[in-house]
């Protein structure tokens, strides 16, 4: 098959990773790519945004797959249009992708299908959103309708810093993603990363995994969109992952045909474990980054049947095996992210540090310049490791990072820290 795989991040780069592996591919091409997608698929400079660019280009090479691996352009409905020139493409449509593209959306679709979450109001309007809050008090949590590139979500801890928040929003520190703002309850308890395939009709779940937000060590600092990862989560228990499945995925995906929205493409549910069991607190319609790169190293059957199957509505047919060994992704990013950070320094060591066993670097924001790697984002390397436990997989990646010379460039020193503490017993 000829694929083109959409997107230039660590997400992008462990696809095409894992779908170069198929014997299905004789030719995968990755727009726009990055320095580390280049060793495994050819990076063309199309403007992804440019839908007829992207229609054009699969005529010309005889494309017959796309994947689209970030939410913005499946929010903006390029399924839809591939659909229409006649090209398969995974992910959902542009309606279907308003669980991602509007929290709002989500939140009404959870009251409408009994889907536990939490409690939420939606504003229009910054009086009547600050009123709100002020009757809720703190602590609680301030969300922009739209996509903010992960970033769009304030965990107010006291009164006065919700009320910052909602002034922010409405100001346009979000532009458009923020005319529209829900605020809801603060949920207290583990949060976890549930995926599942779709294919309108039947979900398959994947691997369970877990993400590190906050910027530094000790889950402190501002949100980002993520520092790391790993799979399994030892809080997954095999009753969550029942309850996940029949409290929030099953009646997502009944609830979207129901609404004529059938859900195509990988589901991504945030979820916490609380007192009263998992409550959703989020959708996104693709794959987590980091966390896609946790499952591809985990996974052990082909995924371009897995992702032909969701297109083609037959995963009631369907399985997937995994590998048993446990998974880590540490996020290196620039010096100063997620606020202001300098591109353009260089990284060295990558290929000392990939002779680690088990390990498998991927590229998030990296450009190759007169035969260097040069940092090109915030968040711009992403140091994976298998091992037999969580603890061989943290000790590897951390092997294998400090091999990295890159001044400019900081990670977490815990990733996977409550798993192994819970290995240590």
């Amino acid at each position: 098959m000829h694929i083109l795989l959409l997107g230039s991040g660590g997400r992008e780069h462990a696809l095409a990773w894992k779908i170069a592996a198929s014997p299905l591919v004789t030719k995968l091409w990755c727009a726009p790519g990055n320095a580390g997608i280049a060793r495994e698929a050819e990076c063309v400079p199309l403007d992804i945004a440019d839908h007829e660019a992207v229609i054009a280009f699969c005529k010309a090479n005889a494309v017959e797959f796309v994947v689209v691996g970030p939410e913005t352009p499946l929010a903006a409905g390029i399924v839809d249009d591939l659909g229409r020139a006649g090209i398969k493409a995974f992910g959902p449509s542009k309606m279907a992708a308003q669980l991602e593209g509007s929290k709002g959306f989500t939140k009404d679709l959870c009251a409408e299908f009994g889907i536990p979450t939490a409690a939420y109001r939606r504003f229009d309007n910054e009086a009547g959103a600050l009123a709100y809050v002020r009757a809720q008090g703190a602590p609680i949590v301030i969300k922009a309708d739209g996509l903010a590139a992960g970033k769009g979500v304030v965990v107010a801890k006291t009164l006065r810093e919700a009320e910052d928040a909602v002034a922010m929003m409405f100001a346009g520190h979000f532009g458009a993603a923020g005319a529209e703002v829900v605020i809801e309850e603060f949920l207290a308890g583990r949060e976890v990363s549930f995926f599942a395939l779709c294919d309108g009709e039947t979900a398959l779940p994947l691997a369970s995994a877990q993400d590190h937000k906050r910027v530094f060590d000790h889950d402190q600092g501002p949100n980002t969109g993520g520092m790391g990862a790993y799979s399994p989560t030892p809080f997954v228990t095999s009753e969550i992952h029942d309850q996940i499945m029949l409290r929030i995925i099953s009646p997502t995906v009944a609830g979207m045909k129901a609404r004529g929205a059938p859900f195509r493409g990988v589901l991504y549910a945030g979820v916490m474990l609380t007192e009263q069991g998992p409550k959703l607190f989020e959708y996104n319609v693709r794959f987590g980054d980091p966390e896609c790169q946790v499952l591809m190293l985990r996974m052990m059957s082909d995924i371009v049947p897995a992702f032909l199957a969701a297109c083609d509505g037959e995963l009631k047919h369907f399985n997937l095996r995994w590998y048993p060994e446990a998974a880590i992704t540490v996020v290196m990013a620039a010096k100063g992210y997620p606020g202001d950070y300098r591109k353009g320094s260089r990284i060295e060591g990558l290929d000392d540090a990939a002779k680690i066993d088990g390990v498998e670097i991927f590229h998030a924001g990296t450009l190759a310049k007169d035969g260097a790697i040069l940092a090109n984002g915030g968040r711009v390397l992403n140091v994976c490791a298998l091992g037999k436990t969580v603890t061989e997989a943290q000790a590897r990646a951390y092997a294998s990072i400090d091999r990295i010379n890159w001044p400019d460039g900081f990670c977490r020193r815990d990733i996977a820290w409550q798993a192994v503490e819970q290995e240590r017993g």
